[in-house]
């Protein structure tokens, strides 16, 4: 069962093939037998995620049916769930326990899920390996010496390993889109202001936006459905009518035109390059036409990506004090050494190193040198992407520059770590919607295909991915101990 679909885990449930209690017992154990080596999850909600499918089983005999009725996932340990621990992978939040809801938790509740657990992230969302997390590093399930990618690698890993048929995730700056192509599966970062942050911990909050990550597009499609629409409780939230993603999605495919930005090729590695070419190739012998594009600006998105997040995360970090709730350090004698130590001792390496450069950033003298001018790059990069999308309907390109590298090959160098994002950035800095799925392979890691769409064109990607996805296998292919 572990490695059905949403989509075919949804007919068994209709039809009665299993029960929602069945099913989440079957996840639960996989869990407990393979996460110790994968160390995917934060915390297991099986009590809860056992009444919550009893539940959903009653209301299913008496054909009362949800979008989502019955339906295992994982929730990033982002997303605030009331009355469960929520971490944010940070000692800081380690015995937190939300009194509320998120709107995403809220709105999949609403739509049937079963809430198998908390999955593992870097700390506050800070990092592209998940190796910067309080509770330690998670592994990739295709080769447990590699990294998964992050901030949203244990979702991607409980996906890929067969341990959720779906996961939630967030993106600031490639957080869903880079560990989906390293672990091999779909991943979907929507556009800014489609799915509230309410709920969410922030990181950065003119960045951040929640996702999905499954084994196909259409699974994709259909909860994005479910999580995208405006809220009063987030004001940046968008009133643009949600359409219906699945609808949309395995409709007959329209052949588009594809942007490719001669950027994302410049230094690419050799099979990551013949491998995203021969991607291309299967697109256009579908009809599908192709055009070389400049995003010549796209270059300085990391460098301007690296301003303005830390700016942000400095201003959004600086609740947890020690005082009302969070991490608090023993033994001080002054309110200053208690704020010190409290956050000296709660945060971990990056997070620091991200405060005090967003801190420098913001401080009288270096505003306008660095964070006004990271604005104005990031205007540029919006600029770009409103001038191609007049050009082609969909731009494309490999969604990271090499397929996972090994657990403790960059922790000690933040430049070559942060460019694990050059290609994904760009979108977020433009808050243009975007996806990761499987293209193919380099080394037996998976390699991901990256295709951004103009704001709120998230039914072309799905489109387009699920088309791809018709005609070749890659999001079939499993890690070998999936098997088991």
């Amino acid at each position: 069962m572990h490695n059905r679909t949403v989509t075919e885990l949804k007919e068994d449930l209709i039809k009665k093939n299993i029960s929602s209690v069945e099913l989440t017992n079957h996840f639960i154990e996989r869990i407990k037998k393979f996460d110790p080596k994968l160390n995917s999850f934060i915390s297991l909600t099986e009590e809860y995620a056992i009444n919550q499918a009893k539940k959903i089983d009653s209301e299913i005999a008496k054909n009362k049916i949800r979008p989502l009725s019955g339906i295992p996932i994982a929730q990033k340990d982002i997303f605030c769930m009331k009355n469960i621990k929520t971490t944010c992978g940070s000692r800081m939040l380690e015995n937190f326990i939300s009194p509320y809801d998120s709107t995403v938790a809220e709105k999949l509740n609403d739509a049937g899920v079963i809430v198998l657990g908390k999955t593992n992230m870097d700390e506050f969302a800070m990092g592209s390996s998940n190796e910067t997390s309080y509770f330690g590093s998670v592994k990739n399930p295709w080769d447990n010496d590699y990294v998964p990618g992050g901030s949203s690698g244990g979702s991607a890993t409980s996906v890929a390993a067969g341990l959720a048929p779906c996961s939630t995730g967030t993106d600031t700056g490639g957080s869903i889109r880079q560990p989906a192509s390293l672990c091999g599966v779909c991943g979907i970062k929507p556009t800014y202001g489609r799915v509230s942050r309410f709920g969410m911990i922030a990181f950065a909050s003119s960045l951040d936006q929640a996702g999905i990550f499954t084994h196909t597009a259409e699974d994709c499609s259909i909860l994005l459905t479910q999580i995208s629409g405006f809220d009063v409780k987030d004001s940046t939230s968008s009133k643009i009518e949600v359409p219906d993603y699945h609808t949309e999605c395995v409709k007959k495919f329209e052949p588009m035109k594809i942007g490719i930005p001669e950027e994302f090729l410049d230094g690419l590695d050799d099979t990551v390059k013949s491998v995203f070419s021969e991607a291309i190739n299967i697109l256009e012998k579908n009809n599908c036409s192709v055009k070389k594009i400049n995003l010549k600006n796209s270059k300085l998105g990391v460098s301007a990506y690296q301003v303005v997040a830390p700016a942000e995360c400095s201003s959004n970090l600086s609740r947890y004090d020690g005082i009302r709730f969070g991490y608090r350090s023993d033994n001080v004698s002054t309110i200053d050494e208690l704020y010190k130590k409290s956050r000296s001792q709660g945060f971990g390496k990056e997070v620091k190193r991200r405060i005090l450069i967003g801190t420098y950033a913001l401080s009288a003298g270096y505003y306008d040198a660095y964070y006004l001018k990271a604005q104005k790059i990031r205007q540029l990069i919006a600029s770009e992407f409103t001038e191609a999308f007049k050009e082609v309907d969909l731009i494309l390109g490999p969604t990271a520059p090499d397929s996972a590298f090994k657990l403790g090959e960059k922790t000690n160098d933040p430049i070559a770590m942060y460019l694990s994002d050059v290609f994904t950035v760009s979108a977020n800095l433009a808050g243009v919607p975007a996806m990761s799925i499987p293209m193919g392979f380099k080394n037996n890691l998976p390699l991901g295909l990256q295709i951004i769409g103009n704001h709120f064109d998230e039914s072309k990607i799905l489109s387009l991915a699920h088309h791809f996805q018709k005609i070749t296998d890659w999001h079939k292919s499993k890690p070998v101990f999936n098997e088991e």
